[in-house]
């Protein structure tokens, strides 16, 4: 009788890539392909049918970008996420400023409660999310940090310590804190 083998790591696998081990990439992608699919469906859950940047176009477009980073040391799958959390950031900002109108603000709210849901139906709020984000990295960057984390990554409060290297209690404060912080900037800029 043959023991199974253990599942792969998705640490060892990113570090094979980023090393150009044949097949490495063909085995990391299955791993990590869910997850990303579902944080991108996170940001994408509130645009409209008609919206042309779908979750699996964006999963692509952070995943290609992940694979070629050729100068980050991969601590393990959470610190993949964070920079996942980065990259998704950049994709999203990107594309609304690409297709944003002249004038800012919708006069929509834009909620970071506890199921952190956005509505980025119009590139507007997502670009005022960046630059109140932004604004806040300037002032605090570890509540910055801690922000990206869960808003952009999905990443839950104790994994978010784990890839700050901090205890929860701290997480859950900065969060607290820097959520209440942006909800009033952003009111601040619809008002």
């Amino acid at each position: 009788m043959s023991e199974a083998s253990p599942p792969p790591d998705v640490t060892r696998l990113l570090q094979a890539v980023q090393h150009g081990e044949e097949g490495a990439l063909d085995q990391l992608l299955p791993l990590v392909y869910h997850d990303l699919r579902q944080v991108a469906g996170k940001h994408l859950r509130g645009e409209r049918m008609d919206h042309t940047l779908q979750a699996t176009a964006l999963v692509h477009e952070a995943f290609l970008r992940l694979v070629d980073q050729r100068h980050v040391n991969w601590q393990n799958r959470a610190h993949f996420f964070a920079v996942a959390a980065q990259l998704m950031r950049r994709i999203l900002v990107d594309y609304a400023r690409r297709v944003a109108t002249a004038k800012r603000g919708s006069g929509r709210l834009v909620s970071l409660d506890e199921g952190m849901d956005v509505p980025t139906d119009e590139p507007e709020a997502l670009l005022g999310i960046d630059e109140a984000l932004t604004a806040l990295g300037e002032m605090d960057p570890r509540a910055a940090r801690v922000v990206e984390l869960r808003f952009y990554a999905g990443l839950t409060v104790e994994e978010v310590a784990e890839v700050m290297q901090l205890s929860t209690a701290t997480i859950k404060r900065e969060w607290a804190s820097a959520r209440a912080w942006l909800e009033a900037e952003l009111q601040r800029d619809v008002a």
